[in-house]
């Protein structure tokens, strides 16, 4: 089932006096950001986001122009993330390292806590109980469309779209982890918060699929090209 659909449904499963106790006053305004806004009064609801689709659209497009004059070279992308001031740390087990904080390799977000300190033990940085964004891969050969996913993300995040705060990313990782039933423990905000989150995600997942099939497509026309001259293409 469709990821909307799941948070739809869920959210219509809130027990009614939950729900209306948080949509009883007038007029309430909540945010995910400064370039998304949800409105919420009696028996309606508006979400304003015309910047965040604007900044959406540019960072895809920005995204591609980028990939494409590193031809798409994990090592190069990498470059340019730290070129923009974003630590990039590889280490050996890089997968099994974060698996202990249960993070994935590749952009990691805020932190904050024990898995923050753990994250700035890592990577040589202050200790701290809050980390900055950072990079960390394994050493060696990387996946250019698992980089592009992640490149997406962090370019995003540059951008200042929402679903990058630190609650909305922690909800997120809990979120792919679990049953649906978290959201009937949400508040409004940490909704709109989660959804802005999956969108993040999704779009980066649209994007290493876009960029993946058109290389791959490309590369069996050259290759059907070499091997009969063309016929039947």
């Amino acid at each position: 089932m469709d990821i909307f659909k799941k948070i739809l449904y869920s959210i219509l499963q809130i027990h009614e006096k939950h729900l209306t106790k948080k949509l009883e006053k007038h007029f309430k305004s909540k945010s995910s950001n400064s370039t998304t806004k949800t409105v919420v009064s009696k028996g309606v609801t508006m979400t304003l986001e015309a910047e965040t689709i604007k900044n959406k659209e540019l960072a895809k497009k920005n995204v591609i122009d980028i990939i494409n004059s590193c031809n798409n070279d994990p090592n190069k992308l990498l470059a340019f993330v730290e070129s923009k001031g974003t630590k990039v740390v590889k280490l050996d087990n890089a997968d099994k390292i974060l698996a202990v904080i249960k993070e994935e390799e590749g952009l990691i977000t805020e932190l904050k806590g024990l898995e923050a300190l753990f994250i700035n033990i890592i990577t040589e940085s202050k200790i701290s109980f809050k980390s900055e964004p950072v990079f960390i891969m394994r050493n060696g050969d990387l996946d250019p469309y698992y980089m592009d996913h992640q490149f997406y993300k962090w370019y995003a995040l540059k951008m200042n779209l929402p679903g990058y705060d630190y609650i909305s990313q922690k909800l997120f990782k809990i979120y792919l982890n679990s049953t649906d039933t978290i959201l009937s423990e949400l508040n409004l905000d940490e909704m709109l918060g989660l959804k802005e989150a999956i969108n993040r995600d999704q779009e980066a997942t649209t994007l290493a699929l876009e960029i993946a099939k058109a290389k791959e497509g490309s590369k069996k026309v050259l290759d059907k090209i070499k091997n009969d001259g063309g016929a039947n293409i």
